[in-house]
């Protein structure tokens, strides 16, 4: 049967979902991107075996933190190489950021103890914020500061695993007063304000060079978020910037299409890096498709993504319990840490 144009079109984007329905295989090196990777480039394994792996930060000294949320512990990968225990007791630690003034600010996801906190250094230490109009978060995800000493941060709410396993421990009455999934901005000084709702599981988050827009992954959604901040840190103007290819296979127990879009990061050219159920996908800053690095953690989906190095050209991931490494022709932004 002869195809004309318009059904080919057609037929092509059909089958497309599909064709990406597949997270990657394990990889050793990566495909190229034009000016972001080369091909052939070592996919480097720097640890696997952890008791979860999540949201590295690159530090000013060229060394790089990550979190190990089941240990609630941060480690910290030297520029020797060496991998140690940067601090303990984090509560489920997940999202981290470096404010202006050098403060490191974390997610924290263990019931009960659920919030932002100021973790390092140890005399600064302090919770920013554990509830919202008197109701305590969920399970925040991630977070970035801005250079006006507020933190934005993702409450991407329970998956369908967790809420089993509070029910079990709490009994059902466990879930009855919870807050919906939302993103929060916290003022320096200030108390939390919902900004944003309606996404069905807001996890990575990001700001553009220049802070005039927030960058939101939807775990459950096939889009990459962005909205206009105003001058007192909320947000307007909400809009789908870009299309993830991802998708996985299995539910999460939560409406939605799931990607698994998930760790967000940006280079020195305001290029935009998600990471999905098919890797990292890599977009122009106005949401063209660049093309993927398909790559997964200790043969799962990676999670939580960085530049870091002592020139920010190394692209760090973790998850599943595996941290990993990929030297690129990039160079990750330079104005704040993450």
């Amino acid at each position: 049967m002869r195809l004309n144009g318009q059904w080919l079109t057609w037929l092509l984007v059909a089958v497309a979902p599909m064709v990406w329905a597949q997270a990657p295989p394990n990889q050793t090196v990566a495909r190229d991107i034009p000016g972001i990777v080369k091909a052939g480039t070592p996919i480097v394994v720097i640890k696997n075996g952890l008791a979860g792996a999540d949201d590295p930060i690159g530090l000013p000294d060229g060394s790089v933190l990550f979190t190990e949320p089941n240990a609630s512990r941060v480690l910290r990968l030297g520029k020797d190489g060496t991998l140690s225990t940067f601090l303990e007791k984090t509560y489920g630690g997940l999202g981290l950021s470096l404010d202006s003034t050098g403060r490191l600010i974390q997610a924290r996801s263990e019931d009960g103890h659920t919030g932002v906190a100021v973790i390092d250094p140890s005399a600064r230490r302090a919770i920013l914020a554990e509830t919202y109009n008197g109701v305590p978060f969920n399970r925040p995800n991630d977070l970035i500061a801005d250079k006006k000493g507020g933190v934005y941060v993702t409450d991407p709410g329970l998956n369908g695993d967790q809420r089993a396993a509070l029910e079990r421990t709490h009994g059902a009455n466990a879930l009855a007063s919870r807050l919906p999934p939302a993103v929060y901005y916290i003022p320096a000084g200030g108390n939390p304000i919902r900004i944003a709702e309606g996404i069905e599981r807001p996890n990575g988050v990001t700001l553009s060079r220049d802070e005039r827009i927030l960058y939101i992954n939807n775990t459950n959604g096939i889009y990459l978020l962005a909205f206009d901040i105003r001058p007192d840190g909320t947000v307007r103007n909400r809009r789908n910037l870009a299309v993830y290819q991802g998708r996985s296979k299995t539910s999460n127990g939560i409406p939605g299409i799931v990607t698994g879009a998930d760790g967000l990061t940006i280079d020195s050219q305001g290029r935009l890096y998600g990471l999905t159920e098919l890797g990292v996908e890599v977009f122009s800053s106005g949401g063209k498709p660049l093309g993927v690095i398909p790559v997964s953690c200790n043969g799962g989906r990676c999670q939580g993504i960085a530049f870091g190095g002592p020139d920010k050209r190394t692209l760090y991931l973790a998850g599943a319990g595996g941290i990993v490494k990929i030297q690129l022709l990039a160079i990750g932004f330079a104005g704040r840490a993450k």
